[in-house]
């Protein structure tokens, strides 16, 4: 018999042994053997995990949390033929939406142990992996200052919350040089790279990136003040074309340089603060199960 891998996060869930009843259940149902249970920790969010799930020679790994923890369990697993299924329990969940996933566990237990394998482009960042989104400077600061007790308590307005701090923010001054181009110099609040397209509710902003295309899309904002911010946000709701405001870049490669240390993050984790960030693209590296019909 075929055997998974689940990687949880245990803080997610309220009862978690009704959830491992869930997800073994469901396993039983579809011709799976008993899984590898294995907990996410502060110190290891995934990645440590994943790897002993290949280790142990699973035919699946199942990542259970936010997008944090997927991205740790492909950190691991990207490369090896080993596909990643996902159980959305996090806050934004961007992956599965932007993927179409389910995010009822029910659903999503069927298109992990049933679905197909589609290959997808892993980025990374002076590095480290992310299959998401990547940040300079805005995203970055709001995602700070989102705390996990202020997730649990507002959800996902806990971002808007955070976000409200940082309106007014003087912007960095960034050059940009992308696959080996005339460089690019700008006042931005924000440099977000994408390997999808939209963030919460749909938000298009990076309407051009698709995930296993071999590139990444980056876009650099610049506001400061409330109403900048709204004139931003309605330009790229109507997704007109480049302004002062907006820059778009496709690219294999990219190198960022900042005039001032930056908070950046990647999939919704802050990773410090820096002045420099490279960027590249790994094609087609990690494969992630998804609907048959859909592969």
């Amino acid at each position: 018999m075929k055997r998974a891998a689940v990687v949880a996060n245990p803080t997610k869930y309220d009862d978690k042994e009704k959830f491992r009843d869930l997800v073994c259940t469901a396993m039983s149902e579809h011709g799976w053997d008993e899984p590898l249970w294995l907990e996410t920790t502060v110190d290891d969010p995934g990645t440590g995990q994943a790897r002993a799930a290949l280790a142990a020679g699973v035919d699946l790994v199942l990542a259970s949390g936010g997008d944090g923890t997927v991205t740790a369990c492909a950190a691991a697993i990207a490369g090896s033929g080993i596909p990643l299924g996902l159980i959305p329990s996090g806050t934004g969940n961007l992956l599965a939406r932007n993927l179409g996933l389910p995010l009822e566990l029910d659903q999503a237990l069927v298109v992990a142990l049933a679905g197909a394998d589609r290959p997808l482009d892993v980025g990374r960042a002076n590095g480290k992996a992310f299959i998401v989104i990547a940040g300079l400077g805005f995203d970055a600061k709001m995602l700070e200052g989102a705390s996990e007790p202020l997730k649990r308590r507002m959800g996902r307005a806990a971002y808007v919350f955070s976000a409200l701090h940082h309106l007014h923010d003087r912007p960095m001054r960034v050059t940009l040089r992308a696959d080996g181009r005339p460089q690019l110099r700008r006042r931005a609040s924000a440099v977000i790279i994408g390997n999808v397209g939209s963030l919460q509710a749909g938000f298009p902003l990076l309407p051009d990136a698709e995930p296993g295309d071999g590139l990444l899309n980056a876009v650099v904002l610049t506001a400061r003040g409330w109403k900048a911010w709204l004139a931003l946000a309605a330009h790229l709701l109507l997704r007109r074309q480049a302004t002062s405001r907006v820059a778009r870049i496709a690219f294999r490669e990219l190198r960022i340089d900042v005039d001032r240390p930056q908070h950046w993050q990647l999939d919704g984790d802050v990773m410090g603060s820096t002045r420099q960030l490279l960027i590249t693209v790994q094609d087609g590296k990690l494969l992630i199960r998804v609907p048959a019909a859909t592969a």
